[in-house]
């Protein structure tokens, strides 16, 4: 299949790339705009119970506040006289404004938990109707135009934050942070592959598989994000993806093609070699990569369901454009793919083997139990402070402290009695009677850690609200949540339970209740795809067990940056528990990466196997053809997700950090030294399958001699006069 796809982009290179060239101008023209389709949030499943008893609520009884305004009195009381009619000026203000509805005030229901503990200051909540940008565009003119101040020696001074402004918020920097980094990343991209490939030429290359693969997921998104909630999100993973993908297959289509130049094939004849052995990895790569990303389809909340349409695409678009697109350029390049080089890397330009990782894989080979142990007691080092991992959805304290919104729930936290805020929100569908209700709020009462009961309230639905003696994210507060939905209902009534401590409860749930599907599915496709790559039934069950050893070493990493906060001060962000989303995203993303470079690493060691070889020689030989193109795909792509560490967002800081730090450690200590190590460990068992499985498997050609067809002196020959002749495959 692939002999035949370099046949034919081969023979008709201009036409590929006048295709390529179509849809990189349809997906700029109709992707352009994916940004405005996109949403943030999305980190709760629809269909909990928390989520429910929002919607109920919102349709009968009024939906909850997603705007708040703190107002401070110039000088003394909030209720002095000229506080108080500056703030049922601004209460007034507020009401009147369109699409606002629900607005609270202290000013007029004189509520305590409104008023703050030093008396000068007081709340005022309220909810703007709309959602994504409509809804962003509305709260930013409203916190604009109630916080401006209203004379030369107002009253009042306003503050304004929300769940509805903190989104807005994120939305704005996850973009602003997004073009920040793409400005570093992609000069210093194109910087480092002219270093590593030793030509300008050479180095152009990856980075349009990335282009390509970047403005056709824009497009993907832009169409699903005008179908279904997409989160903004997925515009950093396209970009990290997208940069890092086209490097990594780039790296070896183009690496492949120099040695086939090396060997004097002439080009054409050498692009097809290329796309029959390079291009077949680059097949099983994206398929475990994209085989990982959609187990995140499992998970209900759309902030992770983003990651895998994004990603797919990503992989997608990235790999077509590698066996395609980059043998057509290549086939009319020839030679010329070393133009412009960089003087002192000759070596490269002529894809040789790496010397450092030819010695170190002799060196892991020969002491194979003495160079593992040590990386392995690194990784479980790392790994050990997942064992006391806290989780909690994301609030407005994932922004910088400059934030508006965040500055604003830093003052309320600070200043107001919470309990209030924290209260769960008991929804009562059915026809039980008014007595029962009521019996029903006494019990919910008598639970422990419950500060007071309110209500009920309505009638069909009716609603009570439980204010906990604990802090929401408590695990008593969770507990709590927990007591009320095993209380039993008066007979007839259905009964929903919201609120924060609720909304937790129903974040852990949904993604602890659905790891252990994803596991076996991310397992059992990466075994099948492995399997069907090496015909070993050994390799990929060691391939699983060290990918799920590093990435527990990478999360165990984050738990000590970002909850125990040993990096806050140097990054800028508020420690505390970790998203609940986060883990499992960085998790299938690292997982995919990780078996992306298994497989570049395994189909050199068994091509040299397969060649006649024995077990130590291949594996020598196949560690000094990739370790090389490895170990700077892992670097580059790093640099790529480092960067969105720099991030004043701590979720994507988060996300650059434990995947740049995850592909480091998988391209250097994993694949460098466990994966031969334990290979050569094995011996002969790395090849052994069951009989089913035995089928003899085509090997790259062996290159004929100097006076065969379809070879040249290099850098004599003419692209358009060579003719394709691939050789039969080797038997074994």
């Amino acid at each position: 299949m692939y002999r035949r796809a370099g046949v034919f982009v081969t023979r008709r290179p201009r036409l590929v790339l006048l295709a390529a060239l179509l849809f990189l101008l349809v997906s700029v023209a109709f992707g352009a705009g994916a940004a405005g389709r996109l949403k943030t949030g999305g980190y709760d499943d629809p269909q909990s119970g928390s989520s429910r008893a929002a919607r109920v609520a919102a349709a009968h009884l009024g939906a909850s506040p997603n705007l708040v305004l703190v107002a401070r009195a110039a000088g003394g009381s909030v209720d002095d006289p000229a506080a108080r009619t500056a703030g049922e000026g601004l209460t007034g203000r507020l009401a009147a404004q369109p699409h606002v509805t629900g607005v609270t005030s202290y000013w007029t229901g004189r509520a305590a938990e409104l008023r703050g503990r030093d008396g000068r200051t007081a709340m005022l909540l309220a909810h703007v109707d709309g959602e994504g940008e409509q809804l962003a565009a509305r709260v930013r003119r409203l916190g604009g135009e109630l916080t401006a101040p209203t004379g030369p020696a107002p009253a009042l001074t306003v503050r304004a934050g929300g769940t509805a402004l903190t989104d807005a918020e994120l939305q704005e920097i996850a973009e602003s942070d997004l073009k920040r980094a793409e400005y570093v990343v992609l000069p210093g991209t194109l910087i480092l592959l002219v270093l590593v490939f030793g030509s300008v030429v050479a180095a152009a290359l990856p980075l349009l598989i990335g282009v390509l693969a970047i403005a056709g997921t824009l497009l993907v998104l832009s169409v699903l994000g005008s179908v279904t909630d997409v989160s903004v999100f997925a515009l950093n993973l396209t970009t990290a993806l997208g940069l890092g993908l086209g490097i990594d297959y780039g790296l070896l289509i183009v690496s492949r093609f120099r040695e086939e130049l090396a060997a004097g094939y002439r080009p054409r004849n050498a692009a097809v070699r290329t796309v029959r052995t390079a291009g077949h990895t680059i097949g099983f790569s994206a398929a475990t990569v994209c085989a990982a990303l959609a187990t995140l389809l499992v998970f209900p909340p759309y902030f992770l369901r983003s990651f895998a349409y994004a990603g797919i695409a990503v992989v997608v678009i990235a790999a077509v454009s590698a066996v395609t697109v980059l043998p057509a350029l290549l086939t009319l390049l020839g030679q010329r793919v070393n133009a412009w080089p960089v003087p002192w890397r000759h070596r490269v330009r002529t894809g040789s083997r790496s010397p450092f990782w030819e010695g170190l894989a002799r060196i892991v080979v020969r002491r194979p139990l003495v160079a593992a142990l040590p990386v392995i007691g690194l990784l479980l080092v790392l790994a050990a402070p997942f064992a006391h991992a806290g989780f909690a959805t994301p609030d407005d304290r994932a922004l910088p402290v400059g934030a508006a919104s965040r500055q604003t729930g830093d003052l309320v936290r600070g200043a107001f009695d919470m309990k209030g805020s924290g209260a769960l929100s008991v929804v009562m569908t059915g026809t039980a009677p008014r007595q029962a209700r009521e019996e029903y709020a006494r019990r919910l009462s008598a639970l422990p850690q419950v500060a007071r009961v309110v209500g009920p309230v309505g009638d069909d639905p009716a609603q009570i609200s439980v204010v906990p003696l604990a802090d929401p994210a408590s695990r008593a507060a969770q507990q709590l949540v927990r007591e009320i939905r095993g209380t039993p209902a008066p007979v007839g009534t259905g009964v929903l339970v919201g609120g924060p401590s609720a909304v937790l409860v129903d974040a852990k749930d949904t993604v602890g209740d659905r790891i252990p599907t994803a596991l076996a599915l991310i397992a059992l496709t990466t075994f099948v795809l492995l399997l069907g790559f090496t015909r070993s039934l050994l390799l990929p069950l060691k391939a699983i067990a060290l990918n799920a050893l590093s990435l527990t070493a990478v999360l165990g990493a984050m738990v000590w940056i970002f909850q125990t906060g040993h990096l806050s001060h140097l990054l800028g962000f508020t420690p505390g528990p970790l998203s609940t989303t986060m883990p499992v995203l960085l998790f299938c993303i690292v997982f995919g990466l990780s078996v992306d470079y298994e497989v570049f690493v395994l189909a050199r060691i068994k091509e040299a196997h397969d060649a006649g070889q024995d077990t130590a020689a291949s594996i020598v030989s196949g560690v000094a053809r990739t370790g090389g193109i490895v170990t700077t795909a892992g670097a580059l792509l790093a640099f790529t997700l480092l960067s969105f560490g720099t991030s004043r967002v701590s979720l994507l800081q988060f996300f650059g950090i434990g995947a740049g730090l995850g592909v480091l450690l998988d391209a250097t200590l994993v694949r460098g030294v466990l994966v031969p190590a334990l290979m050569r460990l094995a011996g002969g068992l790395n090849w052994w399958a069951p009989r089913p499985l035995r089928r003899r498997e085509p090997v790259p050609a062996p290159r004929p001699p100097p006076a065969a067809a379809g070879r040249c002196a290099p850098g004599r020959c003419n692209p358009a006069r060579t003719a394709v002749r691939v050789h039969a495959p080797a038997r074994r």
